[in-house]
């Protein structure tokens, strides 16, 4: 259960990544980010793993959060960090290090050609403890968009960010 929760949760920091990129161009409201994972070496016995297929969820971000990260949070679950930002124009890339339950390193790249609408791909190569003594080798990409819904976030809470 807690690899499971583990990769839930560097899942959904994933999709938030995709909005925090278009941060330069982004406007405070609530967002709507569809991500599709894909295990390309899944340490699962199905073979598949956990969010499979897409998978839509509604973001609130406010213009404090913009205006402090810019383009992407300061870390990523507790186990991963956001390093490297290369800001552009109309995009950005990043590097994505996990130490600790989940180890490897991701590459993030972002676009955006509107203020409304952004793509965001991370592939993630690595490795993962299953409860055993031995860390088992995991591979996986990770492709969302977001779309700007307004600036009325209703019941949906901004992000917390460390």
């Amino acid at each position: 259960m807690r690899t499971y929760r583990t990769v839930m949760a560097a899942v959904a920091c994933l999709c938030v990544l995709g909005i925090f990129a278009r941060a330069q161009a982004r406007k405070p409201g609530l967002y709507d980010v569809t991500s599709t994972m894909t295990w390309q070496q899944s340490p699962f016995p199905s073979g598949i793993g956990p969010m499979s297929g897409p998978h839509t969820t509604q973001v609130c971000v406010t213009q404090e959060q913009i205006d402090k990260y810019g383009t992407t949070p300061p870390e990523m679950h507790g186990e991963c960090k956001v390093e490297n930002i290369v800001k552009k124009p109309n995009g950005m890339t990043a590097e994505m290090v996990c130490s600790g339950h989940i180890t490897g390193k991701g590459d993030i790249e972002s676009s955006w050609t509107d203020t409304d609408r952004a793509t965001t791909k991370v592939h993630f190569t690595g490795t993962m403890q299953m409860g055993g003594p031995n860390a088992q080798p995991i591979e996986w990409t990770v492709e969302s968009t977001s779309v700007y819904k307004g600036a009325d976030c209703g019941n949906v809470r901004p992000i917390e960010t460390k």
